[in-house]
């Protein structure tokens, strides 16, 4: 990595990108010859919204480092719930910490943090903006699957809200990839994204049935629809039911499909849908352990 924070996949080049997956592949195939490289090293992490799996495998990542964790906690039970401000707050635990996590609701908080502090900060998601850690480990599980050229990938749901969405499409326009946008119309991608991937030269289509595109995919990369985004209870069951991968519509595809869920899944991939070839989601999620082992040894190891 030759970045001292990472906020967004904007910023990493094809080569950046295969580095972190290479060192992450090397540390797949034997952790424990990583196991005491960042011995004494810190670990910050500043999680203003709820996280399962980044949380946690942050935590993992630095403590099969041979490093540990300061952990803010939750909002309510910090000095935020006070009236502290994340600037304040960021620079006080910048001084505990050799490296920073940040996820916040806001858009843009982790580029705003960035100009302040003097250790490395990994974006852990801010708002609808972006994700990088979640694209890098999603990147590591396709190549695992189906290589990252000559690729053709269908993403389907929330496209316009998700930023998980927002930032695998920025960083898929570094390889030789066929994108194909799948979602109701009131969920496309917002405009602003749209105008990157076309001056990325991204081979960008967009599509509200997932019929259409199917058959000629690789990887099916399927996100949530948020119930929480439709003011009225009905429109959104209507729709979501229109996204829903099951074992019926996987008839379509073909047989070496790759299907990706960021998680957590609410009923848009079928209980039933685990048990076939397709399915790479848990896998997905596995993956977030070497990829930040490889970004944390990265960014450490000039520290």
């Amino acid at each position: 990595m030759r970045h001292d924070h990472l906020i967004d996949t904007k910023q990493l080049s094809r080569q950046d990108i295969e580095d972190v997956l290479d060192r992450a592949a090397e540390i797949d195939a034997d952790p424990a010859a990583f196991g005491d490289r960042h011995a004494g090293k810190l670990l910050g992490l500043l999680f203003y919204e709820p996280s399962t799996r980044t949380k946690m495998s942050f935590e993992t990542s630095i403590k099969r480092l041979g490093g540990d964790i300061v952990d803010m906690g939750s909002v309510e039970s910090s000095s935020v719930k006070k009236g502290e401000s994340l600037a304040d707050t960021t620079r006080v635990i910048e001084g505990y910490a050799d490296a920073l996590v940040l996820r916040h609701p806001s858009q843009g908080a982790a580029k705003m943090v960035s100009e302040f502090v003097d250790v490395p900060l990994l974006n852990a998601g801010d708002g609808a903006g972006h994700h990088p850690t979640q694209t890098l480990l999603d990147l590591y599980t396709i190549r695992e699957n189906a290589g990252l050229d000559d690729l053709t990938i269908g993403i389907m749901g929330d496209l316009k809200y998700g930023r998980t969405v927002h930032s695998l499409a920025h960083a898929l326009t570094n390889f030789d990839t066929r994108q194909h946008f799948i979602s109701p119309g009131s969920l496309k991608l917002p405009r602003s994204v749209r105008y990157d991937l076309h001056e990325a030269g991204a081979n960008v289509r967009e599509h509200t049935d997932i019929e259409d595109v199917l058959p000629n995919l690789d990887v099916l990369y399927v996100t949530r629809i948020q119930r929480e985004r439709f003011p009225d209870e009905n429109e959104y069951r209507a729709v979501a039911g229109d996204y829903r991968i099951d074992l019926e519509t996987l008839e379509g595809a073909r047989d070496d499909l790759t299907i990706m869920h960021p998680l957590p899944r609410v009923d848009e991939i079928a209980p039933e849908v685990d048990e076939t070839d397709h399915a790479k989601y848990f896998e997905q999620a596995h993956n977030g352990i070497p990829v930040r082992m490889a970004l944390l040894d990265s960014m450490l190891e000039d520290q």
